[in-house]
């Protein structure tokens, strides 16, 4: 009885160091959050050529609404050019696509990736661009976009990070991935230029200085997540990234449970894989170098998901206070003890939670959308036990918003 006692123990004793240590991150970044990050104002005094990268993969759907609505930017047009990366697509809408005022450039791969596209594409368009900025097939960027984006790079940036939000909220799914988004914008984006270190890369809405931009791509082999590992080489080479939180591009959001589902699995696989890549060389380069944004980006790739977190934290939580009270007779004050100890930290994570949802986002049907909560802490916990091989081939999301 002593062995399983001290075996239990021993388990809930490693539970509690990563999913305190969790719980402790995203609080602090929560709250640093909340102050106020003013980025450098002023009006550029050059006009940069931008190329708006638009990568798809069997987007017939959206892409041409995209693509007209990124035309439409109050920024001189002989000063961006957009560049639809066709994969896959029906002949129909590339022939739509090439009666738009914007390059088209088809790719054919074996595997896809949009790592392969961006590298064919930044090839065949030359280097006459001075920023490349990268949209997912779905995004559409509010007015003055690209004049913001311009702008940070007058400030010395090299690398920017728009903020990226939800086009749909039609569904309680779709909710529930808006208020996701806005959660890892304000820890992991705001709150972390606020402390001074570097905002977390998004995958789209993002701009770079295109030579170098061109340059780094050409080392990135990622199949899924291509983004991380990106992020991950830009910080151990202390490349600061730029947060923009007044430059608004609209994400569509994921409204059904198995692309919800397959896009979570593909996140938390391509996270498993750059730790066990990165993790040793991040705690050397914080060891000799400092490189504190570098190892933080490392820890963030091990941190559970926000709903998976405080799903785990509640059950056990719960757990630990009933087995407080049916165990009354055996050890009842250790137990009692390992409840507060479990209730704080579900506290820390849920007021970090509370903390970083936008006040617009109060709301009745925010309140109602809640209440599924248990079935997406449900799907990704199936995802955490489907991510294997998930990054070895290209897991599509398909985009249209349902009515």
């Amino acid at each position: 009885m002593d062995l399983i006692i001290f075996i239990v123990r021993l388990i809930e004793l490693f539970a509690f160091t990563y999913l305190g240590l969790a719980a402790c991150y995203i609080l602090f970044f929560s709250f640093a959050g909340i102050f106020p990050y003013r980025v450098k104002k002023g009006h550029s005094l050059s006009i940069r050529k931008i190329a708006v990268l638009i990568p798809g993969y069997k987007e017939d759907s959206v892409i041409l609404e995209v693509a007209r609505q990124a035309l439409e930017q109050d920024y001189p047009s002989e000063s961006y050019q957009v560049i639809v990366i066709a994969d896959s697509f029906q002949k129909e809408t590339v022939e739509s696509l090439k009666l738009l005022p914007i390059r088209v450039v088809e790719v054919v791969f074996d595997k896809s990736t949009k790592t392969k596209a961006l590298n064919s594409a930044m090839d065949a368009i030359g280097d006459d661009f001075d920023i490349a900025l990268i949209l997912d097939a779905d995004n559409l960027m509010e007015n003055g976009f690209l004049k913001k984006i311009n702008d940070a790079f007058e400030n010395g940036f090299k690398v920017v990070q728009g903020h990226r939000q939800a086009k749909n909220m039609n569904n309680n799914l779709a909710l529930l991935d808006t208020i996701s988004e806005e959660i890892n914008n304000h820890i992991f984006r705001k709150g972390h230029r606020v402390v001074g270190l570097s905002s977390a890369l998004i995958g789209s809405g993002m701009a770079f200085e295109y030579e170098f931009f061109k340059r780094t791509m050409k080392e990135i082999k990622a199949i899924g997540g291509f983004d991380k590992e990106l992020e991950l080489n830009l910080l151990k080479n202390g490349v600061l990234i730029e947060y923009l939180a007044d430059a608004i591009v609209l994400d569509e959001k994921v409204q059904k449970e198995a692309v919800f589902e397959n896009q979570r699995r593909r996140w938390i696989s391509a996270q498993l894989i750059y730790f066990r890549r990165f993790a040793i060389d991040g705690i050397i380069q914080f060891v000799s170098r400092l490189n504190i944004d570098y190892f933080d980006k490392v820890y963030q790739m091990i941190l559970p998901p926000r709903i998976l977190l405080l799903g785990l934290l509640t059950i056990i939580m719960i757990g630990s206070g009933v087995f407080s009270m049916i165990n009354s007779h055996f050890a009842w004050e250790t137990f009692a003890f390992s409840f507060i100890n479990w209730l704080v930290i579900w506290s820390f994570t849920v007021v970090a939670l509370l903390l970083s949802i936008p006040r617009k986002l109060y709301s009745l049907r925010t309140l109602a959308a809640l209440l599924s909560l248990p079935r997406g802490f449900l799907l990704m916990l199936r995802s955490l036990f489907r991510v294997k091989n998930a990054n070895k081939s290209f897991i599509h999301t398909s985009h249209g918003i349902d009515p």
